[in-house]
């Protein structure tokens, strides 16, 4: 019998330094090599092993050592063959924190953003509602932060401190808006709010400013209705005057509902920001929502004119908003903006435009944008595309997108489809991907199947760590108890 003195020193070192890394496939052989005889392994393996003689240490069969899944048959140069899979380890760990690293980045970027759109949505939230004293925290904090937002955060303070009656501090502000963002949109607005500050000086706020607007409302909805031609220098009037965001809004939809020459005309020059932001993505809105085929071809003409990402971005989701499959998907194929086209790609998406989106897929060879697409088919419910993806992809990436999808997406199909790559896939990257979407699909079933079957100690760990915390599924507590005996 081989005993484990006859394995040789600088081996057993090699293998207790492996073990504290977790290696337990080493740990696995040794066990087989205390065990098994020459004979035994030959018989095992169905033919006579080969000698392999290590450095320092006795004969060992190469038969045991196939079956372990550590070498192959012949002589192997132990030392060489675990440089080149720790120097394999080491490339992949490498590209890995990569990845994590720009991962953050991004998800720092979105947190940064996200932060913002709060403190600004919370701020016209009160500002809508007239509630001119809740608007002041949440515009002053979003103006400290100088970020992308600071000019609307400082616009909209001055006017609520205009509400609220402190004009002198409501010129401040308008000051610090127009002398920090010289070229902002709201700048025209600003000049038109301190001319008003400036001739109302002495005069006390006006609690019945509120019954004035909503007075002005009623007048504008009947007199869009009784004489639509009248009605739109009325509404011009009101756009380009000082009204709180409710009644220009409103003045906004009345207009909206006339179809006059004249009344697109002043759509049109909102939606391409001849007034402030809110008002301009209002229009687009409308645009997108109320028009008819008129109205979309203005939306393509501001599209095809303003260098504004953000202006692009809102007549995208309105074309969705419209059906408009056959601009978006233009936009998609043709923008060279990369966000945008993530952007049309996502309302493709959101669409179900499926054949547009697989046809993209077929064609593009950008890969952030084919995982793109790759999202905007989950968002569709497109199983089928999301499983060819797996299973024929040759980026492995992108196929562990796809593999992470069908584990949201939850189809039985999806779930067979996840065990049937499980039994051909080789990268073990992939394999840990199709475990991780089998446990999100709560596929007790499935992951002890597998378990069963898995050969590789540490990948059987793996798995036995997912059904471990499936908590009291009655198939993943019986494979533990099966385990423990």
């Amino acid at each position: 019998m081989i005993s484990r003195q006859s394995i040789g020193p600088a081996f057993a070192l090699r293998a207790s330094a492996r073990s504290r890394r977790g290696a337990s496939r080493v740990g696995g052989f040794l066990a087989v090599l205390a065990l098994a005889t020459p004979a035994a392994a030959q018989t095992i393996a169905g033919q006579p092993g080969t000698a392999i003689r290590q450095p320092g240490s006795g004969v060992a069969d190469a038969s045991v050592m196939t079956i372990a899944g550590l070498i192959g048959p012949g002589t192997v140069s132990w030392p060489e063959q675990d440089r080149g899979r720790e120097a394999q380890e080491r490339e992949r760990e490498a590209v890995e924190r990569a990845r994590e690293a720009k991962e953050r980045e991004r998800e720092a970027v979105e947190r940064a953003r996200e932060r913002e759109n709060s403190l600004y949505d919370r701020g016209v939230d009160a500002i809508w509602d007239n509630r001119w004293d809740r608007a002041l925290d949440p515009f002053t904090r979003l103006a400290e932060l100088r970020g992308a937002k600071a000019d609307a955060a400082l616009y909209w303070k001055s006017y609520a401190q205009n509400r609220l009656g402190q004009r002198a501090e409501a010129l401040a502000t308008l000051s610090d808006l127009v002398k920090s963002y010289p070229l902002s949109t709201y700048v025209k607005q600003a000049r038109a709010l301190e001319l008003e500050l400036r001739g109302s000086a002495g005069q006390t706020a006006r609690p019945e400013a509120q019954d004035d607007e909503d007075l002005k409302m009623l007048a504008l909805q009947a007199l869009a209705n009784s004489n639509a031609q009248e009605a739109v220098p009325a509404v011009e009037n009101v756009l380009n005057g000082t009204g709180s965001p409710r009644l220009k809004s409103k003045a906004l939809f009345v207009l909206a509902q006339i179809n006059a020459p004249r009344a697109r005309e002043v759509m049109k020059n909102v939606a391409k920001g001849s007034s402030i932001p809110e008002l301009q993505g209002r229009a687009i809105q409308y645009l997108g929502t109320q028009g008819g085929s008129e109205s979309r071809a203005l939306l393509a003409e501001i599209y095809g004119s303003t260098t504004d990402v953000e202006v692009k971005r809102r007549i995208l989701r309105a074309f969705m908003a419209a059906g408009e499959r056959d601009r978006l998907f233009n936009a998609a194929s043709t923008e060279s903006n990369p966000e945008l086209r993530k952007e049309a790609i996502r309302q493709l998406g959101a669409m179900g435009a499926n054949e547009s989106l697989w046809s993209m897929y077929q064609k593009e060879p950008n890969v952030d944008l084919k995982r793109q697409i790759i999202s905007a088919l989950q968002v569709a419910g497109n199983v089928t595309r999301m499983i060819e993806i797996a299973k024929t992809e040759k980026d492995p990436e992108l196929r562990r997108t796809a593999v992470r999808n069908l584990g949201i997406m939850g189809a039985k199909n999806a779930g067979d489809t996840l065990v049937e790559l499980y039994a051909t896939e080789k990268e073990p990257a992939i394999r840990s991907t199709i475990v991780n979407a089998l446990f999100t699909q709560g596929n007790a079933t499935a992951l002890v199947a597998l378990a069963r079957k898995e050969p590789d100690i540490n990948m059987k760990k793996e798995i036995v760590q997912r059904l471990s915390n499936m908590g009291n599924n009655p198939v993943a507590k019986q494979y533990m108890l099966e385990l423990l005996k």
